[in-house]
């Protein structure tokens, strides 16, 4: 296994549009296990294949607190999500140290492929929901810094290149 560098925002590759993958094979698994371990490493609960500038539908998930139950999406695709929103704070690796608050729906279905490429449906609410939907934003190219006002978006903006700049000395 290997750590995998994360994109950070504004790196325009976090906008591109994630393929389907085509099969789960050695490769797969290679990235899923390479995600996982970047993903716990950066002390995150989910990270996209978008966000590791591989651009094909595949999210790895982990909130269980113990770090030891990890949900692998393969083509994942909300199928039911309720009309309820709720305001969450958010946090993202690819926009370290930024949270705030994007509104989404307080419980989904969501149908993809596991790590095996089983066909499972998963009926989420809470954190679990908001993380779905979250790292699925990834695939379609979306960040959640996007949900925010042209005026927090630019903020970010300029704090990211601005700490860029500096970790580039």
């Amino acid at each position: 296994m290997a750590l995998i560098p994360i994109l950070l925002y504004p790196d325009p590759r976090l906008h591109k549009v994630a393929k389907p993958v085509q099969a789960v094979d050695a490769r797969i698994h290679r990235l899923i296990d390479d995600m996982l371990e970047t993903m716990y490493d950066a002390n995150g609960i989910g990270l996209a294949a978008s966000q590791v500038d591989v651009h094909e539908r595949l999210v790895v998930i982990d909130i269980s607190q113990e770090r030891d139950q990890p949900l692998v999406l393969i083509n994942p695709e909300i199928v039911w999500a309720s009309e309820e929103m709720h305001l969450n704070e958010e946090g993202c690796l690819s926009v370290p140290g930024i949270y705030d608050g994007v509104e989404r729906a307080s419980a989904i279905k969501a149908s993809a492929l596991d790590r095996s490429g089983q066909r499972r449906t998963i009926e989420a609410d809470g954190v679990l929901a908001v993380c779905i939907q979250h790292e699925m934003d990834h695939l379609l190219g979306k960040v959640f810094v996007q949900y925010l006002s042209p005026l927090k978006r630019n903020r970010i903006k300029t704090k990211m290149l601005k700490l860029a700049r500096e970790e580039s000395r």
